[in-house]
């Protein structure tokens, strides 16, 4: 089967890359990397330099393509909101009608749980949770409306759509979660933001990818998927900042005590925003109101419906998970 993956050299598409090649299949990726790195072109994949946020598919290579994973992102709490727009959003919206043209009939979007993000702690949230109508993360604004967008082009006729949301991934290879944690605690900048007891649920990359094969293979058997957003998790939430600590003591480095209040980190982060985009910044802030309430609230999900509709199971748990990513977080 022909398939095309948007963000095919990242973290989790690259992974996902690799085990629809396994299975034999005909595996087209797109990317905006020019001269991508050659360990990245393994054998079988085919490499098309595209920037989506610029214009639709129009290559003849598109054509016959089956399904499409549409993993491509910006992610990051900094930064002008045009950046993420055109990368989340309007790309996300030429890919949709390139799909529609070249009769694509299977799209399945990498979204976020952020979509639904709240200031309030989120406690086995499952899909009927709303939108968020907070607009203080780029991020999260610009997937809610690209997810919207994809499920609003679910024709169950010609091109069915879903979309995953996959909560916090890590493994090796993460190039954002744990790896800047570390860095900012190696720095001395780390802080618990709270009282340092909220349970999260982090999703290891196998289960991720895992994820991504079981809605692909739930779509080819069944004709009547589609049109739906599945929470995707670990099914295992852990006390976050004991969890963090005890990664630290595995690689060395002290215990984090030091702490500060949800609302004084709340009252930084709005005033950091500011700053931020009074001289248009375009890093990373320190901290962020979204920040702020992501490492101090509950936040873990139900994976019912995945697990109902997709055939969702984990296949790692978060034990053999920290085995076989400890190693690779050492030589960070």
């Amino acid at each position: 089967m022909k398939i095309v993956v948007t963000g095919g050299l990242g973290f989790v598409g690259h992974s996902l890359v690799r085990n629809l090649l396994l299975e034999g299949h005909e595996v087209h990726v797109l990317g905006r990397t020019i001269n991508p790195p050659k360990d990245k072109l393994v054998n079988g994949l085919h490499y098309h330099s595209h920037d989506l946020s610029q214009k639709k598919i129009a290559a003849p290579w598109f054509k016959g393509t089956d399904t499409v994973f549409h993993v491509a992102a910006k992610a990051g709490v900094g930064g002008r909101y045009e950046t993420y727009r055109q990368a989340n959003l309007i790309a996300t919206e030429y890919l949709l009608k390139a799909c529609q043209e070249f009769g694509v009939s299977k799209l399945i979007y990498t979204s976020t749980p952020s979509v639904a993000f709240s200031t309030e702690p989120i406690r086995g949230g499952d899909e009927s949770l709303p939108y968020s109508r907070e607009v203080f993360s780029p991020y999260a604004s610009t997937k809610a409306l690209a997810e919207q967008a994809v499920l609003a082009a679910h024709n169950p006729s010609s091109m069915r759509t879903i979309a995953l949301r996959p909560h916090l991934i890590w493994g090796e290879g993460d190039p954002h979660l744990l790896p800047r944690v570390i860095s900012r605690h190696r720095a001395g900048k780390l802080k618990i933001v709270g009282e340092g007891k909220n349970m999260v649920d982090l999703t290891h990359l196998d289960n991720v990818v895992h994820a991504h094969l079981c809605a692909f293979r739930s779509m080819v058997s069944r004709d009547d998927l589609g049109g739906n957003a599945y929470f995707i998790g670990q099914n295992e939430p852990v006390a976050l900042w004991k969890w963090l600590n005890e990664i630290f003591s595995a690689l060395g480095l002290p215990i984090l005590e030091r702490s500060v209040s949800f609302k004084s980190a709340y009252r930084i982060g709005s005033v950091i925003e500011k700053i931020w985009n009074l001289f248009h910044l375009t890093n990373d802030p320190p901290m962020t109101r979204f920040v702020a309430s992501q490492l101090a609230h509950d936040h873990w999900f139900s994976t019912s419906a995945a697990k109902r509709d997709l055939g969702y199971r984990p296949v790692i748990n978060m034990a053999e998970a920290m085995q076989k990513t400890l190693p690779w977080l050492k030589t960070l």
